[in-house]
């Protein structure tokens, strides 16, 4: 089987584009304004830019780095750099095809939330509604007994558009896709944006999310909370720019490419901070409640608060069709980025072509995705496994490659050299401290924190057997499960005799 050639990025905008439309997600919209709010407020966005800085922006750099420099999917790219460290690569794979299976069925509902918004269709209980009518969610969590089906369709239709887009290639299907997605997404929510300023409460939501506490900067937790942000909001530490970097040409700009990304990636989050907290401010003064008691994140902001607002409001109906199709855009720009990483691994390890890989790598993250997320335990599966594959997946994987890259390999100085050839803005000593001490003890800290926390207490007080079942075998087996890919002897695509060589970027240096 002959290697086929590597596809590349029509041009550097496409890249962008994609590379934007990935850190571009639903935790931009549902998860900033609530950690901002919850941490300072306006006080937040310094330990926020200061993360960007000291870590964003670096790893992001880092990853660029690695997929252009070895021009392979994240399990060939780091055993390039050592054959054991292809572990970790793997292990970022698998973490992918995870993520992909749940992140799939919140567009899903999304889509149906836009219908839903012309007529709303919640009625006076928006609760209710989604939990009950919608999602006909199970007494207790850890038991399949029934399949929604107005869930199973619009997955369906998902995973249909996703893998086509992913079957036309890079050039002709995510780059174009993406330019499509992200100027739509803009449009969509800067008028989302612009309705909500013009609410009667908008005032007093802005000034609950951006009125600063000072005092809050002295408390380790907001910190802890600015680099967990940052590192979730930018698709950084589970193989989507290592992927995406490699369809690169060996001239691009690195480092300017990355804080183009990461300050759009912040933009957007501000922006999305500001519509949501200029809405909850509207709803807070139509119930006559403060604003913190209508502050929410996460699936309860999206489909329980906004609904709410959606019913009050004038025009409701256009306001919930742009926030939910919004929702829409962004989260298919990433899952298209999720489910590449897979795919393009299986490509780099086997020789397979593009058609057969997305079809039969990508069918099976679907097919999974389908039989376990439209049902009635559905919404406890994904809570569950987002939580342990979030906090002991992505982190603690990025927390491993970071000691193994730069501690034990010790390839930082030459991945700097290759990023200072080809840009424009040169990288100092600030990039290497950054990663080799900055960053990792930051996500060794999360670790510890979230570890006690977890001891403490069940996770949203489920029960012990649901967890290991759902969440720690998850976070746990997404390892186990890259060890065994390590392991396998792999029928070698043209790619196997020259993986345990060092690549030509490498002697190039030399």
């Amino acid at each position: 089987m002959t290697q086929q050639p590597r596809e590349q990025w029509a041009t550097r905008a496409g890249f962008l584009m994609a590379a934007i439309g990935s850190a571009i997600g639903l935790g931009n919209i549902w998860r900033f304004p609530a950690i901002a709010y919850e941490n300072g407020g306006g006080a937040f966005l310094l330990p926020y830019l200061i993360a960007l800085l000291t870590a964003g922006i670096p790893l992001l750099i880092m990853e660029y780095t690695i997929g252009r420099k070895y021009r392979m999917s994240p399990p060939v790219a780091l055993r390039r750099m050592s054959r054991p460290a292809e572990v970790i690569g793997w292990w970022q794979v698998v973490i992918s095809f995870v993520i992909a299976t749940y992140y799939a069925v919140i567009i899903a509902w999304a889509i149906r939330y836009v219908g839903f918004s012309v007529g709303q269709q919640w009625g006076d209980d928006p609760e209710g509604f989604l939990f009950g009518d919608f999602l006909e969610t199970a007494e207790t969590p850890g038991v399949i007994s029934s399949y929604v089906s107005g869930v199973l369709w619009p997955l369906i239709a998902v995973w249909v558009v996703v893998l086509a887009i992913l079957t036309f290639g890079i050039r002709r299907g995510i780059e174009r896709a993406n330019k499509i997605f992200i100027p739509l997404l803009v449009v969509f929510f800067v008028a989302l944006v612009i309705r909500a300023l013009t609410l009667d409460g908008a005032a007093s939501g802005l000034d609950a999310l951006f009125s600063p506490n000072w005092s809050e900067l002295t408390n380790g937790s907001v910190w802890v909370a600015a680099y967990g942000q940052i590192f979730f909001s930018l698709s950084i530490g589970f193989g989507i720019m290592v992927t995406y970097a490699s369809y690169l040409g060996r001239r691009a700009d690195l480092t300017g490419s990355a804080m183009v990304a990461g300050f759009a990636n912040s933009s957007f989050e501000i922006l999305a901070g500001i519509g949501v907290f200029a809405t909850l401010g509207y709803l807070a003064t139509a119930a006559g409640v403060p604003v913190g008691e209508v502050a929410s994140a996460g699936i309860g902001l999206a489909f329980v608060a906004f609904p709410a607002v959606i019913s009050e409001m004038p025009l409701g109906g256009l306001f919930g069709v742009l926030f939910f199709s919004s929702l829409v855009i962004a989260g298919l720009s990433s899952l298209i980025s999720i489910v590449q990483v897979v795919v393009s691994a299986v490509q780099d390890r086997t020789g397979m072509r593009r058609v057969p890989a997305v079809l039969g790598v990508g069918g099976l993250v679907a097919l999974i995705s389908i039989l376990l997320f439209p049902t009635d335990d559905g919404i406890f599966l994904l809570d569950a496994s987002d939580h342990f594959i979030n906090q002991y997946g992505i982190a603690l994987a990025a927390l491993v490659a970071l000691v193994v890259i730069a501690w034990v390999l010790r390839k930082l100085p030459a991945l700097q050299q290759n990023a200072d050839a080809t840009s424009a803005i040169r990288l100092g000593h600030w990039w290497r401290i950054c990663l080799g001490v900055i960053t990792p003890l930051v996500l060794g800290w999360m670790m510890v924190d979230s570890l006690r926390t977890e001891f403490d207490e069940n996770y949203e007080g489920y029960s012990t057997g649901f967890l290991l079942t759902a969440g720690w075998s998850v976070a746990i087996g997404a390892l186990v499960v890259a060890v065994i890919l390590t392991l396998l002897p792999w029928k070698a695509g043209g790619e196997d005799s020259d993986l345990d060589l060092e690549s030509s970027a490498d002697k190039e240096e030399r």
